[in-house]
């Protein structure tokens, strides 16, 4: 079966999963059967995704009546109408193995040719295949809650999936707008699981050993490592008891202080109490400066060992495995990504002096780690590592073409719509540092994939930030500044930071299905890469102030009626639009381009540079409130956030 053959899905579970998974398939187009076992579940599941489509058409990130979306979906309570006609089923039911395998044994009875897919997060694939007569066409098509906002999918391989199936099962995740990675054999926990385990057990014993505070490794791993919430937050978020069932179900230690909160029924949020207190507390209440000191290494040489020991043991690629902690844990780089950049020698002796103090059987490197480094493949600075490195101007984050005097810079994180982290800012700023101005003419920025030129920025990755810093990063600087003309070719997301950084170039040409705004006063923020003051000059001031302050998107031909953009233009007509533009600059005086554009700049914005720091230094304080932290969490879990002023 190809994609092109799926038309009907039915998803089998109602529950925030299950309904999350069949709102999303509808979405994209499909027709979609959501069944239950109880009819109060079903309809429960089915008045959810009402209120979900109303939210996200209130925000605009529908393109689509809400009325539209729920016509194709079916509800149903028998199992056999519920897949009857199905192309695709997706098994969303409670993580019990006996369940799930009575389930698959009945599909297997009730359908024919239709792929079956379990959305278990850590059961085994092949054990519920095992159930049928065909596991060569079941699968894991493991969606991250909430399915509606998470991009990634896992696509799991049973012992006996076939390729065939777990290609199609991809290309279905991705024609619903999501990432797909291959877990090409069926280990416990899977990929994102497997590594991000260490992050919270390895905090654990850490704190039981007596080496450091909770709140001290928190404050280390956010502050001064960018992850986007410390262990024990993440515990606390996601259920102590969660991850202490999956430790004693594989057979594994559980550190100390793990047990004791779940011994005392402290299990996080849910309860009111975990490693913090949420009731009569603050919660998360750690501080910037309570991290110094702190080995974070200890912490991170253990979720990179187990990245090696899934690509040793052909589970998965470094690539598949950086894509997963990216979308699924919200880490600012993949850990194979950011184990090159430590050294894989220096991770290698990490965990051997570990070992050797301990003897605990957590620490031993596995043999393709030791394997690497005794290649000379340590990292980045060695030339290889997980990945292999040319010169400096080898990229990560964005790919560079020079040609007939047009630079092309792809921002180059697809699977993040693009999202402009922290590397990113630095890699275009090198970039255009240092480019050859005798061979570079005109410059154009555009977004790989089809969905985003840039969808905003990764907040965590400018957490370190201080007020009073002058700037949040020199690259929307650096664009504007550059002294050849620069084009934003837009299609898609172009939001936050991607809109500021679309602002700085001199030129925009955008697709007519393209959406543009400051999202940022939705977190508690303002725009911090420019986008206030150039808003404010660039339009009259009450839509410049609509646009700060209602965070509200607009379409592509609203922002050509306002002056945002050159043009907006349809699919068909955008890359002949574009070629026009870039002809005239290319081909035009250079000089006399070069002076135009500092001229223009330059009467326009007299006290830029004022406008400018104050924004910064705006953005940087709100970046420590209360409410910045309410509106990144309330993001994270799919509420309306509560702001307090404080």
């Amino acid at each position: 079966m190809t994609v092109e053959e799926i038309e009907r899905v039915a998803v089998l579970g109602a529950g925030n999963m299950g309904h999350g998974i069949a709102e999303v398939v509808a979405l994209s187009g499909y027709d979609v059967t959501m069944r239950d076992v109880e009819r109060e579940f079903v309809e429960d599941g089915y008045s959810s995704i009402e209120w979900s489509l109303e939210k996200l058409a209130e925000k605009d990130l529908i393109d689509e009546d809400p009325e539209g979306v729920l016509s194709r979906i079916e509800i149903e309570v028998d199992l056999e109408a519920a897949v009857a006609g199905a192309d695709l089923v997706i098994e969303a039911a409670p993580e019990r193995m006996d369940l799930k395998k009575e389930i698959f044994a009945e599909l297997d009875e009730y359908t024919d040719d239709a792929i079956l897919a379990t959305n278990t997060s850590s059961l085994s694939i092949t054990e519920i295949a095992g159930a049928t007569d065909r596991p060569e066409r079941v699968c894991g098509t493991h969606f991250f809650n909430p399915p509606v906002k998470m991009d990634l999918v896992e696509v799991v391989y049973g012992a006996e999936t076939s390729d065939e199936t777990a290609e199609t099962a991809s290309a279905f995740v991705e024609s619903l707008g999501k990432t797909p990675i291959h877990v090409e054999k069926d280990v416990n926990g899977f990929v994102v699981n497997s590594v991000l385990g260490p992050f919270g057990d390895e905090a654990g014993w850490m704190v039981s050993e007596g080496l450091y505070g909770i709140r001290e490794v928190d404050a280390a791993m956010v502050f001064r490592r960018n992850y986007p919430m410390g262990p024990f937050e993440l515990g606390d978020l996601t259920g102590i008891d969660v991850g202490y069932h999956v430790r004693t179900e594989a057979g594994k230690e559980v550190p100390p202080i793990v047990e004791e909160k779940v011994e005392a029924e402290e299990l996080g949020r849910k309860t009111g109490k975990g490693y913090y207190d949420y009731e009569s507390g603050e919660g998360a209440d750690y501080e910037r400066d309570q991290g110094e000191g702190v080995d974070t290494v200890r912490i991170e040489a253990r979720m990179i060992n187990e990245a090696a020991k899934l690509i040793g043991d052909e589970v998965a690629t470094p690539e598949a495995i950086d894509t997963g902690l990216r979308l699924g844990a919200g880490f600012p780089e993949g850990p194979c990504r950011r184990a090159d950049e430590l050294g894989l020698d220096r991770v290698l002796e990490k965990l051997e002096t570990l070992y050797e103090e301990s003897g605990a059987a957590r620490y031993e490197p596995v043999d393709y780690l030791r394997e690497l480094v005794a290649s000379g493949r340590t990292g980045k600075d060695a030339g290889a590592g997980f990945y292999e490195y040319g010169d400096e101007h080898d990229y990560v984050t964005i790919s560079t073409t020079l040609e007939g005097g047009l630079l092309e810079i792809t921002l180059d994180r697809p699977e993040r719509l693009n999202a402009l982290s922290r590397e990113m800012a630095d890699e275009i700023v090198h970039a255009l540092e240092d480019a050859d101005l005798d061979a570079v003419r005109a410059v154009t920025f555009e977004g790989a994939g089809d969905r985003a030129f840039c969808a905003g920025a990764d907040i965590t990755g400018f957490s370190g930030i201080e007020p009073h810093e002058k700037e949040v990063t020199p690259v929307h600087r650096v664009v504007a500044e550059f002294p050849r003309p620069t084009l934003a070719k837009i299609e898609g997301y172009c939001l936050g930071g991607g809109f500021e950084l679309a602002l700085a170039c001199d030129l925009r040409i955008a697709t007519d299905g393209s959406t543009f705004g400051f999202p940022e006063i939705d977190l508690g923020l303002i725009p911090g890469g420019g986008g206030t003051q150039r808003a404010i000059r660039m339009l009259p001031d009450a839509r410049a102030k609509e646009l700060v302050f209602r965070g509200n998107h607009i379409d592509a031909e609203r922002a050509a009626e306002w002056g945002l953009i050159n043009r907006a233009v349809s699919e068909g007509e955008f890359e002949t639009t574009v070629e026009e533009f870039v002809s005239d600059l290319v081909e035009g005086p250079p000089i006399a381009l070069r002076k135009a554009k500092r001229v223009m700049n330059r009467g326009r914005d007299g006290d830029m540079e004022a406008g400018l720091e104050m924004e910064s230094q705006a953005f940087g304080i709100l970046l420590g409130t209360e409410d910045v932290a309410e509106g990144t969490a309330a993001f994270s879990e799919n509420r309306e956030p509560e702001f307090r002023g404080e």
